[in-house]
């Protein structure tokens, strides 16, 4: 279990806000991060960018091709890490999918991960009844592997809670990430059933975008996670989103 994560979670509700990793520009992506956590984020994640990002809904999913286009890689990503380390030490957390992390080497991965400063990584495309043969590994170089649960996860979500790592992402509502104008799903009782058999943290994600979200749901849940809306304002402005994104974070770590 990493420290900083769990710590993360300790001084009350905690913003984790998303960024894909070198739009528009890997130097942009840094100054962003480091912004957010002047800002307030708690925990911060960092997308790797894929061709095939399932679970993302357009806004993300653009993101992910701008970033390609200008051939940011995973190496480029651990370069990422390290400038943001040099002014930061905000907790951390990957989001990525299976393909690159496979293809990179599950060992030389989570080597270079401890190695920078990774605290934990998600990947949304990796069943929880496959998770082992990624989890040993990570947890051998102190990343934990971040467990994702839905409204239709069920009786699943205490299996999956009792052996969770980090923080438990809940995933609001179905289908891909994007701005919602209102979450629906029986939040409280998917929480209780988790607090059944579990202490671990859990954070709120999919469709989160403005104040009001943001405080009402953290009434049941121990943080938020806002991706699309922060990705939206980055698309917006540029190179020069890095004020607007450290306000948008403050007014959003000020409601919780």
């Amino acid at each position: 279990m990493n420290n900083k994560i769990q710590n993360a979670f300790k001084g009350g509700k905690a913003f984790i806000p998303f960024v894909v990793a070198g739009d528009p520009s890997i130097d942009a992506t840094a100054d962003c991060i480091v912004a957010m956590a002047e800002a307030g984020a708690d925990i911060v994640e960092i997308g790797i960018p894929f061709s095939d990002p399932v679970a993302d809904g357009p806004v993300i999913q653009a993101a992910n091709i701008r970033a390609l286009e200008k051939g940011v890689s995973v190496r480029n990503v651990f370069e990422l890490v390290k400038q943001i380390r040099v002014k930061s030490t905000v907790p951390l957390v990957l989001l990525t999918y299976l393909n690159p992390v496979y293809f990179f080497g599950y060992e030389d991965f989570f080597t270079e991960c401890k190695s920078v400063g990774i605290d934990g990584i998600i990947i949304p495309d990796l069943p929880f009844e496959e998770q082992n043969e990624v989890a040993d590994v990570a947890a051998k170089y102190s990343v934990d592997l971040i467990s994702l649960i839905t409204p239709a996860s069920g009786d699943r979500v205490a299996m999956i809670a009792e052996k969770a790592k980090g923080f438990l992402y809940f995933v609001s509502s179905m289908g891909t990430t994007g701005v919602r104008d209102e979450i629906k799903t029986n939040i409280n009782a998917v929480i209780e059933s988790v607090r059944k058999v579990s202490d671990i943290p859990v954070a709120i994600g999919f469709g989160i975008s403005r104040t009001e979200q943001a405080a009402e749901l953290s009434k049941y849940a121990d943080g938020i996670i806002v991706g699309s809306a922060i990705v939206e304002l980055i698309q917006k402005h540029g190179e020069s989103a890095t004020t607007h994104v450290h306000d948008y974070v403050k007014t959003m770590k000020s409601v919780l």
